[in-house]
Formats: structure tokens, C-alpha cells, sequence
């Protein structure tokens, strides 16, 4: 089953922490080992795993894309938000995390973050956790 989310972001470009939501969505269904799917469907947004202690590394990354794609270049693409596409396919749309004693593993410094390049706007976020065969 799919659960989802809404997140909305307040900037252009902006990463946002959603762990506490997926967290919130694995202790629902109670499943205690297995997989969580985390999946965007925008094609200007994404979502990724990264350092969530100290908030100078989302704006590093912020700072990293935009050297990397820069917002004004020859892009064809008519609505004017080619950087944002190219950002999102760079980043990439889903993220499968392990899920054990009903909790996400991940790293002591890691969270995992809704990558916004299009904003402001109102997002989904959509979660499978997906039980080991087996395990509840």
C-alpha cells in the first residue's frame, strides 16, 4: 500500500527534511523489517539521503547544483525552468532505505531530504514500506 504526503516549499530551491514523516509512516503500518520506497513524481523536484545535523551542507549542495547547472544558459525549454529538470534528473526521484526493528537505517548523520528546484509549491511525497518476506 501507498501512503503520501504534502510538502511545500517556500523558496525556489530549497531542500526540506521529511524524515520524521516517513518515520511517522513506517511505525503505521507497523512493518519491522523490510524496505521503504520514497518516490517523487515531479520532474522538478527529487528527493536524496544526506547529512541532516548540520543545515550548511543542504545549502552547500544547493550552492553545488547551481554551479554545476546554472540558471541561465541556452535551454530550449519553455517555461524557463530547464535548470530545475536537469537538477531533479541529477538528484533523482526515489530513494529505498532498509527498514529494521521498525525503524529507517540509516546513518547516525543522515536524514533524508525533499529536494525542491521549481518553488514555491505544494508537493507530494509518496512511501511504500514493503515488509521482508517472512516478517511482519
Amino acid at each position: 500500500m501507498i501512503d503520501s504526503f504534502d510538502v511545500s516549499s517556500s523558496k525556489k530551491t530549497e531542500l526540506i527534511d521529511i524524515t520524521r514523516q516517513v518515520k511517522g509512516i513506517i511505525q503505521k503500518t507497523k512493518v519491522q523489517s523490510g524496505l521503504c520506497i520514497i518516490y517523487v513524481p515531479h520532474t522538478t523536484a527529487a528527493v536524496t539521503i544526506n547529512e541532516n545535523a548540520d543545515p550548511h551542507v543542504a545549502l552547500d549542495i544547493i550552492t553545488g547544483l547551481d554551479q554545476l547547472v546554472p540558471s541561465h544558459d541556452r535551454y530550449l525549454h519553455g517555461e524557463g525552468n530547464s535548470p530545475a529538470h536537469i537538477k531533479a534528473s541529477l538528484i533523482g526521484f526515489s530513494e529505498t532505505v532498509l527498514v529494521e526493528s521498525g525503524d529507517l537505517v540509516l546513518g547516525t548523520w543522515q536524514g533524508i531530504y525533499f529536494c525542491e528546484f521549481d518553488g514555491p509549491r505544494r508537493r507530494i511525497v509518496h512511501v511504500r514500506v514493503s515488509p521482508h518476506p517472512g516478517s511482519s
